[in-house]
C-alpha cells in the first residue's frame, strides 16, 4: 500500500492567553491625619510583589503542564501513526506475509490488532464508492472508546473533510485531538478499489482535568502563602518601624520646656543611627535653649542692681548743680558697668557659636611679646616676663590675648601697686601643647573656691581697692579655653598668691570641633 499524505509539521492547538485635597492635620502622636502609615505601605508593597510573583509562578506552571500534556499527546499520536505507516509501506500482513489487496484489508489487519489507551480511538475509513468491488466504510478498534468518533455523524465528517492532517474537534466527551493519514492501494486508488484514511484520536479532557486540579491546588497554596506573607510583613514592618514610631512620638512630645527626652534604640542598623542622630540633635537643642535661658537669667540678675541704682539716684536728684554733677557721674559709672556686663554676656553667648574662634598660625614668641606689652598698661605693678616659648602654633591669637588680659586684669585687682605679676609661655617638649600663665602675689584663692570662681557672676575675696567686677571675667577665660579644647588650672594657696595657667593644643583644626 502507498500513502499520499504527509504529516503536518505541527499540530493545530488551542491558545490561551486622590490628590488636590487640603494638607492633612497631625494626630496627637505626630502622625499626619489622612496619610497611609509606612507599615501599611510596606505590607501593601510586599503583598503586591508576592501577588505578582505567585501569579507569574502559577501561570508559568500551568503553561508548562499544558505544554507537557500537549507534547505527550503529540508523541502518542505520532507513535501510532508511525507504526501504521511502517506496516502500510511494507504492504504485507505481518501475521501471514500476504500482500494487502485493498485498504480495507490493511485497516483490518492493523487496526483490529491495536489495543489503545482508554482515552484513545483508532479507526480507518475506506472511501465510499458505488463502483467499489472491495469493502468500504469504517474499520474500528475492537474495544469500545469513550466516544465512537468513527460512527457516521458530524464528528467523523469534520475529521475526514478537514484539509489539515491534524486538528481538534469537539465531542460529547470533550475535545478530541486527532491526526489522519491518507492511504491508497499499491496499484493506486480506483473507483473499484478506493483509498481511505487512517485516523488516530486522543480525548484530552482527562489529562487537562489533572492539570486543572494541580493548578487549583497551586492557587490555594499561593493564596495561603500570600496571607501568611502579608501577616509576616505586617509584623516585621512593625518591628522595624517601632524605633521610628518612638522617634516620631518623642518629637511630638518635645517642647521648649522639656528637651530632656531621649530615645534608647540598641543595635547598629540605620534605625539606631537615626535615633543616635536624633538624640544628638536634641542635645544641641537643649544646649542652645539652656544657653539662651542662662543668658536671659544672668542678664536680668546682674542688670537689676545698676538699674535700681540709676533709678534711685535719678529719683532723689535735687536742683543743686554740684549734686546733679555727682548723680550724673554715678549714673554714667553704672551705665558703663551695665555696658561691660552686656558685652561680657554677649561674649559668653557667642562662645557657643561655631565662628567664635578664628584660628591662624602664629609664633608663640610673637604672641607672648604682644600680650606682655598690652598687660603692662593695666596697672602700676612690677611686671615680669618669666619665659617665652618658641615655635609655631595654630589658635586664635585675639581670644588668647583676651583671656590673658582678663587674667592680668584680675591679678591687678587682687594686688597693690608695686606688687609683682609674672607672665610667660612655654611649648611642651613633644610640641603638642602650649601653655600661657599669669601669676601674682595677692591673697590667693582658697582650694574650695578654685572651681567656683570660673562660674558666672562668682566673685572671689581679696579685691584690692575699688569695687570688684561683675564676676564674668574668669567665666570668659574658661569659655575661650574650652573653645580651643584647652584647659585652665589654678595653683594657689591662701596668702601665697595665685598662678593661672592656660594650656592649648598647638594644632587646633577649627573652632568648636571635636
Amino acid at each position: 500500500m502507498t500513502t499520499d499524505g504527509a504529516l503536518p509539521s505541527d499540530a493545530a492547538g488551542e491558545s490561551g492567553g486622590t490628590d488636590g485635597e487640603p494638607g492633612p492635620a497631625r494626630e496627637p502622636d505626630g502622625r499626619l491625619r489622612g496619610r497611609v502609615p509606612a507599615r501599611a505601605q510596606i505590607t501593601a508593597w510586599v503583598v503586591l510583589l508576592m501577588t505578582a510573583t505567585l501569579a507569574m509562578v502559577n501561570i508559568v506552571t500551568w503553561q508548562a503542564l499544558r505544554t507537557e500534556v500537549d507534547e505527550r499527546i503529540d508523541r502518542a499520536l505520532e507513535q501510532e501513526t508511525s507504526e501504521f505507516l511502517e506496516v502500510a509501506r511494507d504492504g504485507a500482513d505481518p501475521a501471514t506475509g500476504r500482500r494487502f489487496s485493498d485498504v480495507d484489508a490493511l485497516f483490518r489487519s492493523h487496526v483490529g490488532g491495536q489495543h489503545p489507551d482508554a482515552h484513545e480511538i483508532i479507526f480507518g475509513h475506506v472511501d465510499e464508492s458505488p463502483e467499489a468491488t472491495v469493502p468500504t466504510g469504517r474499520v474500528r478498534q475492537g474495544q469500545e472508546p469513550l466516544y465512537d468518533a468513527s460512527a457516521e455523524g458530524p464528528v467523523r465528517r469534520a475529521i475526514l473533510d478537514s484539509p489539515d492532517g491534524r486538528g481538534v474537534v469537539d465531542t460529547p466527551k470533550g475535545p478530541l485531538r486527532w491526526e489522519k493519514v491518507r492511504v491508497n492501494p499499491l496499484d493506486g486508488a480506483t473507483p473499484a478499489n478506493p483509498g481511505g484514511w487512517f485516523v488516530i484520536g486522543y480525548f484530552v479532557d482527562a489529562d487537562m482535568a489533572g492539570i486543572d486540579r494541580t493548578a487549583r491546588t497551586l492557587v490555594l497554596v499561593s493564596l495561603t502563602g500570600l496571607v501568611l506573607a502579608g501577616a509576616a510583613a505586617w509584623w516585621v514592618a512593625g518591628q522595624i518601624l517601632a524605633p521610628i514610631r518612638l522617634v516620631r512620638q518623642t518629637a511630638a512630645q518635645i517642647t521648649e520646656e522639656d528637651l530632656t527626652r531621649r530615645i534608647d534604640v540598641p543595635g547598629k542598623d540605620d534605625v539606631a543611627a537615626l535615633a543616635e542622630q536624633f538624640n544628638g540633635m536634641l542635645d544641641r537643642l537643649e544646649e542652645a535653649f539652656s544657653i539662651q535661658r542662662r543668658f536671659v537669667d544672668d542678664a536680668g540678675h546682674e542688670l537689676r542692681t545698676p538699674i535700681t541704682i540709676v533709678r534711685g539716684h535719678l529719683e532723689v536728684m535735687g536742683d543743686d548743680p554740684e549734686e546733679r554733677r555727682e548723680v550724673v557721674r554715678l549714673v554714667t559709672d553704672e551705665l558703663d558697668r551695665m555696658a561691660r556686663i552686656v558685652e561680657d554676656l554677649l561674649l559668653l553667648a557667642k562662645a557657643q557659636r561655631p565662628d567664635f574662634l578664628r584660628p591662624v598660625g602664629v609664633p608663640v614668641e610673637e604672641l607672648t611679646s604682644d600680650i606682655d606689652a598690652k598687660v603692662r598698661t593695666l596697672g602700676d605693678r612690677s611686671w615680669r616676663l618669666e619665659e617665652i616659648g618658641e615655635g609655631p602654633v595654630r589658635l586664635d591669637p585675639q581670644r588668647v590675648t583676651q583671656a590673658m588680659v582678663q587674667l592680668a586684669s584680675n591679678a591687678v585687682r587682687h594686688t597693690a601697686p608695686g606688687d609683682e605679676i609674672r607672665i610667660g609661655s612655654a611649648v611642651a617638649a613633644d610640641g603638642r601643647t602650649v601653655a600661657f600663665w599669669v601669676g601674682d602675689t595677692g591673697p590667693g584663692v582658697p582650694e574650695e573656691e578654685q572651681e567656683r570662681i570660673f562660674q558666672r557672676f562668682a566673685r572671689g575675696a581679696g579685691t584690692t581697692g575699688g569695687r570688684g567686677g561683675a564676676g564674668l571675667g574668669l567665666a570668659i577665660v574658661r569659655a575661650i579655653t574650652d573653645a580651643h579644647h584647652g584647659t585652665v588650672e589654678v595653683d594657689s594657696s591662701p596668702g601665697q598668691g595665685a598662678r593661672f595657667t592656660l594650656t592649648f593644643p598647638t594644632g587646633i583644626r577649627t573652632a568648636r570641633t571635636s
